[in-house]
């Protein structure tokens, strides 16, 4: 018999429950924001908290990760500085297997990569899919969106009903990408 467990959609606001620990939540918080900002071992963050003159076991850390470790990434995406509001966007053909796919990349002004998405398309559809998947995750629109000539971004743009500044030129939404090259 499976057993079901509810699952909840916890908010950024959420608070985090660190009853019945017996480390502080300063420690735990820290220990876990360590090892997952930085890209340290278990065992390097036991050694860390150890120079502190925190005894725990690399076993403890990974214990703690697993436990709050999505409710502070919450908490420091939601307190993050917002990224920027002009976004470019832009397609890349991939081949996977053998078979061309295109490889959509958002990136803010800072060069900060947005998102990606590998589409097996490049059309109307897949530019929304990304249009879309980008505004659910920063939770609002561009102030201007720069894009190539491509009219899917355009398609996309007006029947999501965006009301942003849309400059489409060839060339001009490359700028950002040379992070990737």
């Amino acid at each position: 018999m499976k057993r079901t467990t509810l699952q909840h959609d916890a908010s950024a606001t959420d608070a985090i429950s660190y009853a019945g620990y017996r480390f502080p939540p300063e420690v735990i918080g820290y220990a876990v924001w360590l090892y997952y900002r930085f890209p340290l071992s278990l065992r390097m963050v036991e050694e860390l908290l150890a120079a502190r003159g925190i005894e725990l076991t690399y076993e403890t850390v990974r214990r703690w990760s697993v436990r709050f470790g999505l409710g502070i990434a919450r908490r420091i995406r939601s307190t993050a500085l917002a990224r920027g509001d002009k976004w470019h966007l832009d397609e890349v053909v991939v081949s996977l297997s053998g078979r061309k796919h295109w490889l959509w990349r958002a990136v803010d002004q800072h060069g900060a990569v947005l998102d990606v998405l590998v589409q097996s398309r490049r059309d109307r559809q897949a530019a929304r899919r990304l249009m879309r998947k980008l505004l659910r995750k920063h939770g609002r629109a561009p102030r201007v969106l720069i894009t190539d000539k491509l009219g899917s971004y355009a398609a996309a743009n007006r029947e999501m009903g965006l009301n942003v500044e849309h400059r489409q030129h060839k060339g001009l939404n490359n700028s950002p990408f040379k992070v990737f090259a």
